[in-house]
């Protein structure tokens, strides 16, 4: 059975960090048309300051997820930003105290940072945001226990949550208010989240 530790999370983030330098255009462009245009600005700085924490010694995977959703919550007042901490708050409560965790729980650790967003964000599935892609995702790698296939299946699931999406009206957020006008457009959370899913899964996740 497959595990994963501080070191590969942190391999994660600096994977994220990297790709964010080619994504960020992109996502301003996708967010330009239905809000501020912001979106790939806020990510990689909020991303940025993860890759540059520095995480408790000893190898505590909670921990690690403590510091940098700390982290994330100083880089950033956006809602999205706020998001992303409150799942980040979600994996440091659930993994506190373990230097490893089986690949095997990362679609529950998914499924409760999902429950822990709507909460916090007021959104639902079905609304057309990041919490659609992430609810699939969650669904797609729960109780698989290899890393690659895990990765893999991410991957596919965060693109088929787009594709499939890409087809519906926006329903929370400023979005909206353009209703129907967003149909045909992704939302840019959505596309946020899948496109760096393919980034940090690697040749093994394509």
């Amino acid at each position: 059975m497959s595990t994963f530790d501080i070191q590969d999370v942190k391999r994660t983030v600096a994977a994220a960090a990297t790709a964010m330098t080619g994504l960020e255009q992109e996502l301003n462009a996708a967010d330009a048309k239905l809000g501020d245009g912001d979106t790939g600005g806020m990510l990689a700085r909020v991303i940025g300051a993860l890759d540059s924490a520095s995480t408790p010694e000893g190898g505590d995977v909670g921990a690690g997820f403590s510091a940098y959703a700390k982290a994330a919550a100083m880089a950033t007042g956006s809602s999205l930003g706020t998001l992303l901490a409150t799942a980040l708050m979600t994996f440091a409560r659930e993994t506190k105290g373990r230097t490893e965790v089986p690949v095997a729980e990362l679609g529950n650790l998914l499924a409760k940072a999902r429950d822990a967003m709507m909460a916090r964000g007021g959104a639902s599935l079905g609304d057309k945001t990041i919490l659609d892609a992430l609810d699939a995702v969650a669904t797609a790698i729960t109780g698989i226990e290899s890393s690659e296939e895990a990765r893999s299946k991410a991957v596919a699931a965060s693109r088929e949550a787009l594709d499939a999406f890409r087809q519906k009206p926006n329903k929370v957020g400023r979005a909206r208010m353009f209703a129907d006008a967003t149909i045909g457009m992704d939302d840019p959370g959505m596309l946020a989240f899948a496109r760096l899913c393919a980034a940090v899964a690697g040749p093994s996740g394509e």
